[in-house]
């Protein structure tokens, strides 16, 4: 099982900035790929991005490509999501989470995700 135990929300004004960050623990070394993804209210969840643990591979929702960057430190088990430009749109619960093993299923899809942190608020006001 993986722990994974996200921080950097908070509140910012439409155009800033904010980096979230993702400190994982446990079994860390069967995580293929690590995913930010944002819940606003009263909507579905959704992907925001992903990278893949051993390539480094990124992948973003249209949503939020060439402003926000994901990234990882392996050595500090870290991975961070870099949001710029941020609008009143971007608000949400953000969540990671870790996925394991081969799935058809691309990388932002939540439900082949099977580990998850507890969430940060990100509120962006206009």
């Amino acid at each position: 099982q993986v722990q994974l135990v996200e921080s950097g929300g908070g509140s910012v004004q439409s155009g800033g900035s904010l980096r979230l960050s993702c400190v994982m623990s446990g079994y860390t070394d069967s995580t293929r790929w690590v995913g930010w993804f944002r819940q606003p209210p009263e909507k579905e969840r959704e992907g925001v991005a992903a990278i893949s643990s051993s390539s480094g591979n990124k992948v973003y929702a249209d949503s939020v490509k060439g402003r926000f960057t994901i990234s990882q430190d392996n050595a500090k088990n870290t991975v961070y999501l870099q949001m710029d430009s941020l609008n009143a749109e971007d608000t949400a619960m953000y969540y990671c989470a870790a996925r394991s093993g081969r799935w058809a299923s691309g990388p932002l899809t939540a439900r082949t995700y099977n580990s998850w942190g507890q969430g940060s608020q990100v509120t962006v006001s206009s």
